[in-house]
């Protein structure tokens, strides 16, 4: 499995620590967490992938920064949140929603998908990820905004 550099992002700083934590010993490398849009967009250069809450200490941001995340940094951005209808049909760029309380495995399984879809290869999602359309999502390898 090919290693990433993830950012969490998440206001709850025992959940974000204990992703980070998960992260670790699937051999990712995390690269901070943030709890509002400007220390996400703080760490954005660094990262490939961003696990993103919706609700965060600046209010209900991780719709909009999971946006700004894919479009403008390239990133790979999988949302994980206790309330998943607040995104709809989905946000433009990002891959899908994982609706909390989330099981280790399935997390873990989650982050599978989310680098395997950043390196374009084939994997079958979590059964509760809930995917946004394929033309709403750039799975970005190289930042150019490439399409899969």
């Amino acid at each position: 499995m090919m290693n990433c550099k993830v950012m969490v992002v998440e206001d709850e700083i025992f959940v974000a620590t204990e992703i980070e934590s998960m992260l670790e010993e699937l051999g990712h490398h995390p690269i901070g967490i943030a709890m509002d849009s400007a220390s996400a967009l703080d760490l954005a250069r660094h990262a490939e992938i961003a696990l993103v809450d919706l609700n965060l200490r600046d209010g209900p941001t991780g719709p909009s920064l999971g946006k700004i995340l894919a479009e403008q940094f390239g990133v790979t951005v999988l949302f994980i949140t206790a309330n998943p209808s607040q995104l709809g049909d989905g946000v433009p760029g990002t891959i899908g929603v994982l609706p909390k309380p989330v099981m280790d495995e399935e997390l873990s399984e989650a982050v599978r998908y989310a680098v395997a879809r950043r390196h374009r290869l084939a994997a079958e999602p979590p059964t509760r990820l809930k995917l946004f359309g394929a033309d709403n999502c750039n799975d970005r390898e190289d930042g150019l905004g490439v399409t899969a």
